[in-house]
């Protein structure tokens, strides 16, 4: 196992496979979607992969921005956020822990529309990869015994009786013509199991199954394929999952269509065989990070009123340079303009801009005198180094404006549970539970930023 932290540790690789990592890697990047987490311009510019460093010279890896898991050819390179780096090789406990934080993070996001499933997580499971597939696997079994998808479906068919609609030019060319006008073909819509939805989870089963070496989801994903036997055995792509949706009645199937886009979109390759030879889970932690905070307290906090990546301003006049904060807080009261900035901060005490960067200040002070607010804050994530959050406040006087002030605030949030990381750390039983009392500090925390309490 490698575990490699944003832009921070190396770890050897053998050079005979570096040639075949990295062009598995170019291919997911050139397939990976340009929207949602990769919006990022100047990243789809660039056709080369960035999601790892390949330092030739020193026949080693490192990391980028991304985070998530690698699964090649037997190995496993997870690649971790740097806020959970401490200059020490992490222990298998710790990995175990900072991919409970992931996913507890993603549950909150909205632009992954990642399957929030962790109250029924054992917070035994830890293996990234592994917690995918047994998600996936347990929710789709649990609803395929109680429900199956079907769907009215156009069937071409000769029957021995007129049903829907008689297929007049078959009926002349294949029945007439040859003396079995006994026998008649008929065009008709028919409630079939056997539809594209069925088709991909099948798919999707089948790959996880050839892969997956936890017991309790090899069951699983056996029952889902002994559920869906006579189901045909196609290729599903991610766009044609996205592309189904359901009505109010089959509303729980949106679950599964979601955890079958989570794996054939981000990203899967396959050998000559049609076997799953990589997996690569890849998320950039600085998006990340802003749709956690976004989810968060759009979902915990009543009062406030989130909107993310609101556009409707410009810089100049010009509209060429468009201001698109990362969260418009709208409270009964007052408008709030926060960015997340995925940064460590107030890791030097003698560091009077705390780490700061004085580019993000005159972003916000933009962000104020374009949207008429005077109240901006700076969010930031705690780190394991540093447990007690902290924060600070400036004012910036526009003298063009009478001299009205600016407040602009900085403060960490605390987004991570430590106790995790204790040797005598007993699990709760959901990984849901490990972080109740983490969630409602973060609650307690952005009330106070935001001025609620």
């Amino acid at each position: 196992m490698i575990n490699l932290f944003e832009y921070k540790n190396a770890h050897p690789f053998p050079s005979s496979k570096t040639d075949d990592l990295e062009i598995f890697l170019d291919d997911i990047w050139a397939k990976r979607e340009k929207s949602g987490y990769y919006y990022n311009e100047e990243d789809n510019r660039i056709e080369q992969q960035r999601f790892i460093q390949f330092l030739h010279k020193a026949k080693s890896l490192k990391s980028n921005k991304y985070v998530g898991v690698i699964h090649f050819e037997g190995e496993t390179i997870n690649l971790l956020p740097k806020i959970f780096y401490d200059n020490k090789e992490p222990s298998v406990s710790d990995v175990n822990a900072i991919n409970k934080h992931i996913l507890w993070w993603l549950s909150y996001c909205r632009k992954l529309k990642f399957p929030n499933y962790l109250s029924g997580l054992n917070s035994e499971k830890a293996d990234f990869f592994e917690i995918l597939i047994y998600l996936f696997s347990k929710y789709t079994r649990e609803l395929l015994n109680s429900s199956i998808f079907q769907k009215y479906t156009e069937v071409n068919e000769e029957l021995s009786f007129i049903k829907g609609r008689l297929d007049v030019n078959t009926y002349i060319n294949n029945n007439l013509s040859r003396g079995r006008n006994h026998k008649v073909s008929c065009q008709f819509d028919s409630f079939q199991m056997d539809n594209e939805f069925n088709r991909g989870v099948k798919f999707v089963s089948k790959l996880l199954l050839s892969v997956t070496k936890e017991n309790q989801s090899r069951r699983f994903l056996s029952d889902i394929l002994f559920i869906l036997d006579e189901v045909k055995d196609v290729n599903i792509s991610s766009s044609q999952m996205k592309r189904m949706s359901f009505n109010p009645m089959f509303s729980d199937f949106e679950t599964i269509r979601d955890y079958c886009v989570l794996f054939l979109d981000n990203s899967v390759s396959f050998n000559y065989k049609n076997d799953l030879k990589l997996f690569a889970f890849l998320l950039p932690m600085e998006y990340v990070f802003e749709d956690f905070i976004f989810g968060f307290i759009d979902k915990e906090i009543d009062l406030v009123n989130a909107k993310s990546q609101v556009g409707s301003k410009h810089l100049d006049e010009s509209k060429n340079f468009a201001l698109k904060p990362d969260l418009y807080l709208s409270l009964p009261y007052k408008n709030i303009i926060a960015d997340t900035k995925y940064k460590i901060v107030y890791a030097d005490k003698t560091d009077s801009k705390k780490g700061i960067a004085q580019t993000d200040l005159y972003q916000m002070l933009a962000y104020a005198v374009r949207f008429k607010v005077n109240e901006i804050i700076l969010f930031y994530p705690n780190t394991i180094n540093h447990q007690e959050p902290n924060g600070s406040e400036l004012a910036i006087v526009d003298e063009l404006a009478d001299g009205q002030k600016v407040y602009i605030k900085s403060a960490q949030l605390p987004i991570i549970n430590f106790d995790m990381f204790q040797e005598n750390y007993q699990a709760e039983n959901t990984i849901k539970l490990d972080f109740e009392e983490v969630k409602e500090r973060l609650k307690y925390r952005l009330e106070m930023i935001l001025g609620i309490n």
